[in-house]
Parts: C-alpha cells; sequence; structure tokens
C-alpha cells in the first residue's frame, strides 16, 4: 500500500514538477522593487508614491493635502521614510496637489534631484514660492491668536525661502527622453495633457534577465482641453498606476462648455451682478481666457454685449504662469498654434485685467461696476478668492462659477453641494448668490475618457492600481475596468506597500510606522469635522422647529437638552 502511494506522488511531481517548479522560486525569490502609496491613496489630494529597487529609492510627486482637518494635519506629519535616502523625485506636474510638499522634503534632507518638464519646472518656480507665502501669511494670523491664548507659536510647513532654495535641485527633462537612473532602471516622460508640462511617467526596472515596466499617470488630460495637446497613447504596461478623479461620470458640457459659460456670465451681468470664478491660477485660467475669444466670430453677439465688462485675473501667480505658458508654444495644440500663427494672442483681449498687488486685489470688491472675477485657489482653500467670496457670495444678483475639481472637505465642495453658509475668515457668509459649474472645463478625462486611454494598450496591464479618487469613485472605476477588459485593480490604502517578484505582485504590508497615537490624533480631527458639520445642520433643523407652533413644555424639553449639550462640550474642553 505504501509502495502504491509513493507511486501515485512521483506520478503527480512528474506531471506538475514543472508548474511546481516555478512556483518555489516565485516564493524563493524576494521582492525585487517595491511599492508604498503615501498619498493620493482613497482621496484626491497628496499625490505621493515611493518605489524602492535595489539600487534606488524613487518618490513619484510630492503633494500636498487638502480639505478637511484630517488632511491638513498630514502634510505637518514625519515623511514614512527617511528623505535623505531618496535618490529622485519624478514629478508629474506642477499643481500643488502633487508638488507641493517638495520644499518640506528639501528641508527635511532630501539632496537628490527632482526630474520635470521645463514647464512643470518653470511652474514650479512661481508657485512653490507662492504656496510658501501664503503658509507664512496663514501661520502669522494664527500665532496672533495663539498669543493672545497664551499657546506656543507654531511653523509654517515651510517658507517662500524654502521653496526657493528647493529649487535648485530641479532638472529639466524633454518629453520622450529616455533617461537612466542607473544601469537598471530608465524612465521616459510623456505628455498627459492635463496642463503645461504634465506628463506620464513610464519606469522600466531591470532585475537580472526580467525587465518590469509600470506606468503613472499623473492626473490624465481630459480630451477636449483648450490649449493643450491630448494625452500620450502608452502602447504597454506591466502595471498601471491610474488617476481615477472623474472615474464615475462624465463631462456633460465638453461640447458646449463656451456657450453655456457666455449664458451665465450674460445672464448675471444682465441682471447687475458679478462672475466669481475660483480658479486654479495655473491652467484654468489660461484656458477660460482662451476659451471665451477664440470663438469670437461664432459667438460675436454675446461677445459685443461683453466686450465692455472687465474680466480681472487676480493672482500674481496667475500672471506669471500666463507668461510660462507663452513660452512654451511647443506643449500646444495643433489648432492652438495655428491660431496663434494667424497674428491672434489666445492668451489676451482687450477686457482683460491683471491685478498684481494685494491693494488692487482689495480695490475689486469696492468697485460698483459689473464684473468677472478669476481668482485662485481653484478649491476656496486659500489666496484671494476667499476675500471675494466674502465679499461676493452674499449677493443674489452674483453668480459663483466652479471650473475644477472640489475636493471633499474643501470650502469650495462645500459651497457646490449646497451649503447655505459657511464661514470665511472666521466670519460667517450666507450662500445667497447662484452655484454654477462646467464640467467641460475640467483637466481631468472623466470616465469615458479613462477607458478609452486604456483601450489604446496593446499589451493590457496585468493589474490596475486605482489612486487620486473618493473611495466611491474608484469603486465605480474598478467595477468598469474590470467588466469591460477584465483586468484586475486594486485600490490602495495610504501606506499600503506591494512587493514585485518577477510578473507576481504580493501586498507587502503597511509601510507606515507611526504610532497608535498618531492615528488616533488624525481620527480626533475627522470626528471633529463632522461633528461640526452635524452642529450646523443641528442648528438650521432646531431655528425651522421654533418657528413653528410649539407647546411650551415641548421647548423647555429643548432647553435642558441643549443646555446637557453645552454641559457636555464643556467637559470636554476640561
Amino acid at each position: 500500500m505504501k509502495i502504491m502511494q509513493c507511486d501515485l506522488i512521483k506520478r503527480k511531481v512528474s506531471i506538475y514538477g514543472e508548474y511546481l517548479y516555478y512556483i518555489v522560486l516565485i516564493f524563493k525569490r524576494s521582492d525585487f522593487m517595491k511599492l508604498t502609496f503615501l498619498g493620493a491613496a482613497k482621496t484626491v489630494t497628496g499625490s505621493c508614491f515611493l518605489l524602492e529597487t535595489k539600487t534606488k529609492k524613487v518618490l513619484i510627486d510630492c503633494g500636498m493635502f487638502q480639505g478637511h482637518a484630517k488632511e491638513h494635519a498630514l502634510n505637518c506629519e514625519n515623511f514614512a521614510f527617511n528623505p535623505s535616502e531618496i535618490d529622485y523625485v519624478l514629478l508629474t506636474h506642477a499643481h500643488i496637489d502633487h508638488s507641493g510638499r517638495i520644499p518640506k522634503l528639501y528641508i527635511d534632507g532630501f539632496k537628490g534631484e527632482v526630474l520635470a518638464t521645463k514647464a512643470a519646472t518653470q511652474l514650479c518656480e512661481v508657485m512653490l514660492p507662492d504656496s510658501g507665502h501664503i503658509q507664512e501669511v496663514e501661520v502669522e494670523w494664527l500665532n496672533k491668536k495663539r498669543a493672545r491664548a497664551n499657546k506656543h507659536l507654531v511653523q509654517p510647513l515651510y517658507t517662500m525661502q524654502d521653496a526657493i532654495d528647493c529649487m535648485r535641485l530641479f532638472r529639466k527633462v524633454s518629453y520622450n527622453e529616455e533617461i537612466h537612473l542607473d544601469e537598471n532602471i530608465h524612465v521616459t516622460f510623456r505628455d498627459a495633457g492635463h496642463m503645461l508640462g504634465s506628463s506620464i511617467i513610464e519606469i522600466w526596472v531591470r532585475d537580472g534577465k526580467e525587465e518590469t515596466k509600470l506606468v503613472f499617470t499623473g492626473d490624465l488630460g481630459n480630451i477636449h482641453i483648450p490649449l493643450l495637446r491630448e494625452p500620450s497613447i502608452i502602447l504597454d504596461a506591466d502595471y498601471l498606476i491610474m488617476e481615477s478623479t472623474y472615474g464615475d461620470r462624465l463631462h456633460e458640457d465638453s461640447e458646449n462648455k463656451a456657450e453655456k459659460f457666455l449664458n451665465i456670465v450674460t445672464d448675471t451681468i444682465n441682471n447687475g451682478g458679478n462672475v466669481i470664478i475660483p480658479s486654479f491660477a495655473v491652467g484654468r485660467t489660461q484656458e477660460i481666457i482662451y476659451e471665451l475669444h477664440k470663438d469670437k466670430e461664432k459667438y460675436k453677439d454675446k461677445l459685443e454685449r461683453l466686450r465692455d465688462i472687465p474680466v480681472y485675473v487676480d493672482s500674481p501667480l496667475a500672471i506669471s504662469a500666463t507668461e510660462i505658458f507663452k513660452g512654451n508654444l511647443e506643449c500646444f495644440d495643433e489648432e492652438t498654434r495655428r491660431y496663434i500663427e494667424s497674428g491672434e494672442n489666445p492668451l489676451d483681449f482687450p477686457g482683460l485685467r491683471f491685478t498684481r498687488s494685494a491693494d488692487e486685489s482689495k480695490a475689486l470688491n469696492e468697485m460698483k461696476e459689473n464684473m468677472v472675477i478669476i481668482s485662485a485657489s481653484g478649491m476656496c482653500e486659500a489666496g484671494r478668492i476667499k476675500h471675494h467670496l466674502k465679499h461676493n457670495l452674499w449677493k443674489p444678483e452674483n453668480t459663483v462659477l466652479f471650473v475644477g475639481y472640489q475636493a471633499q472637505g474643501t470650502l469650495g465642495r462645500k459651497i457646490l453641494d449646497g451649503a447655505k453658509k459657511v464661514k470665511i475668515f472666521g466670519e460667517e457668509i450666507f450662500v445667497n448668490a447662484r452655484i454654477q459649474s462646467i464640467d467641460g472645463f475640467s483637466g481631468h478625462a472623466d470616465k469615458d475618457g479613462l477607458l478609452q486611454w486604456i483601450r489604446n494598450f496593446k499589451k493590457r496591464p496585468k493589474k490596475i492600481f486605482i489612486v487620486h479618487g473618493e473611495p466611491e469613485t474608484q469603486e465605480v472605476l474598478a467595477n468598469e475596468i474590470n467588466e469591460t477588459f477584465g483586468i484586475e485593480c486594486i485600490i490602495p490604502d495610504r501606506g499600503a506597500s506591494f512587493g514585485f517578484s518577477g510578473m507576481v505582485v504580493t501586498k507587502a504590508g503597511v509601510a507606515l510606522c507611526e504610532n497608535k497615537q498618531k492615528f488616533i490624533r488624525l481620527s480626533v480631527l475627522e470626528q471633529l469635522d463632522v461633528l461640526k458639520e452635524e452642529l450646523e445642520e443641528l442648528t438650521e433643523i432646531l431655528k425651522m422647529s421654533l418657528k413653528e407652533e410649539k407647546e411650551d413644555h415641548e421647548i423647555l424639553d429643548l432647553k435642558t437638552k441643549l443646555k446637557n449639550l453645552e454641559k457636555a462640550m464643556v467637559d470636554v474642553l476640561k
């Protein structure tokens, strides 16, 4: 009996021996590469991915978190790695949620190189110092309050000078150039079509005779975006790390966005109001300017009506960015180049005015004439736009027009989601203005755009990591990709690591080694955000309830409950 069992085992080993051999090899072999998701994981902001090979440590992006207090707190946390050990940062583009923590990386010890396209580098030269300046101003305001309360003072994440100093580490690269980080790693930047200088980054990592290719989309451009070329087609990848900002929806007004824009502006001006456009100082501003006057013959009558209406670009950063756009015409699409060659300037027109100083910006809110104001930041979190919202949001004749994505927890998202009132600079402002949005101006591909871009692959990825999106959106896109292409999608948590051994990818655990107190602190901040929203909602409900006819005992009962709530809050403060 034992002999027969032994023969049976031998026959099975003979049949499956080759398969068993390779399986054993896979599990014995250590990972030659590891990828850790440190930002833009189940959220839209804070893009940052750590790629570790046997020879190099490389960051793809190093962006700031934006939105809730929890996200802002993440910016101040120590990096989950030693910055001095990072050899390269590969920057997909200049937007702050992708580049905004590079100065912090620098002051924490990073001495490697930041590789970015020429246009992205030039934009960082103005955007990062501007970010540093905003943080200095905000911390100065906060420290005045803390000093009055006898609390210790805080430091900005980095200063304007820190941002200027970190630019010495930037190295300009060209699209389609093959760049060798060492003998086993080479990278190429392709045009992402998202904003000026934006990139899709291809990375090839060799381990012995095997080579694995990773593709990071960065922010993938909308095919209908003005000025810029459409995203480059990538033909093959082993693993794809893909953004998903608009992965669950379509840009419904892509075809008629110019007409919709003009109608909103015309209606508002006819009603005696102003149009306030919160716009990223880089990208959307220039595209709106271009779109306004590209089809001036088609929209001749409406444009004639608007000829005497000033359009103010209220951001010194936008002024600098517009000059950078003019100096990088090679990044423009064929239509725009033809437009320029005909003698037209797509980034200028008679009614366009720039405000450079803070005094000029403040003066806009004292003017009696109707106007269009385009001002940063696009999510209304910082910059001059907050002043314009404070002066215009409560007036019903005005319109606030959103033309870019609004992340969860941001002031822009609260307004867009229908908040009745918001706090700006500590003051409660009622939202009486008309709130509008035009998705067609978005710099991000929508669901169909993302799927079409994947469809262009000749050799499709084995797995796709879905990043840079809200969780519900990521789930929708992951299901669409799986159903359409049969590709497994992974939605990584922040801090999740994945090891690569040949063509096998495995969950390698959680890279973040911070103690539990950090996560408890972040969860408390998240709870406070939720509590704040619930208290605001409760206040509105009770105010409406008190307007109704109620018995005295019902009102006394409510008063007792509120008193108990107040006592509980005082106990927490103790």
